[in-house]
């Protein structure tokens, strides 16, 4: 997986938008950032799941997700490792981020 190819995937999200945060782009739906590019560096990715999902993906796939360190990982955000990340299982773990983020209204669109 590229950076523009978790940007194309992200941005493919109904009504999800492209800011910053950090010096970080940012990927939002309802105001709220499910998912993040350049942490802990430039070739990772970031995507806000609950505890329950994180430690499914990282059991299942633990090449590709980690917990991200600290508190934030501690609530579910977790680190994509881009090598070795594929659509067919960055798009299933992306929309359960953006699920989380997204207002119910934006859900039921």
């Amino acid at each position: 997986m590229t950076i523009e190819g978790f940007r194309r995937l992200a941005l493919s999200l109904p009504q999800t938008s492209e800011s910053a945060h950090m010096d970080h782009p940012d990927f939002r739906v309802s105001g709220k950032i499910f998912a993040t590019l350049g942490y802990p560096e430039a070739k990772w990715g970031m995507i806000k799941l609950t505890l329950e999902q994180q430690r499914t993906l990282v059991a299942r796939y633990p090449r590709v997700f980690e917990a991200v360190a600290g508190g934030w990982g501690r609530r579910g955000a977790t680190n994509v490792r881009l090598r070795y990340a594929t659509a067919k299982i960055l798009l299933p773990a992306m929309r359960q981020a953006w699920r989380n983020s997204a207002s119910r209204r934006v859900q039921n669109e």
